[in-house]
């Protein structure tokens, strides 16, 4: 999603120029790495990709359970869920 190479920036630099970095951010569509003492600390990023992300994220850890769920034949298959519910 990302690019490897975001824009670096000290956390001194940034405390004077936060909103600047907020709307580069947003403009630029990319992540600003905060870094202290050479070591990245935080990251600014727009809030649809930060959205994005967390999305991302939700749908792995739904399949990561369904899978643990079908290993241990713990899950009702779809077409009894429809059945059920008579959605067919």
């Amino acid at each position: 999603m990302y690019d490897l190479h975001m824009i670096e920036m000290a956390v001194s630099e940034a405390r004077n120029r936060l909103a600047e970095m907020i709307e580069e951010s947003r403009r630029l569509g990319e992540p600003i790495s905060i870094t202290r003492h050479g070591r990245r600390v935080a990251v600014i990023v727009d809030s649809a990709a930060f959205d994005r992300l967390i999305g991302s994220l939700d749908d792995i850890e739904d399949r990561r359970e369904l899978d643990i769920a079908r290993a241990d034949d713990d899950y009702v298959p779809w077409d009894k869920v429809k059945a059920t519910l008579e959605l067919e």
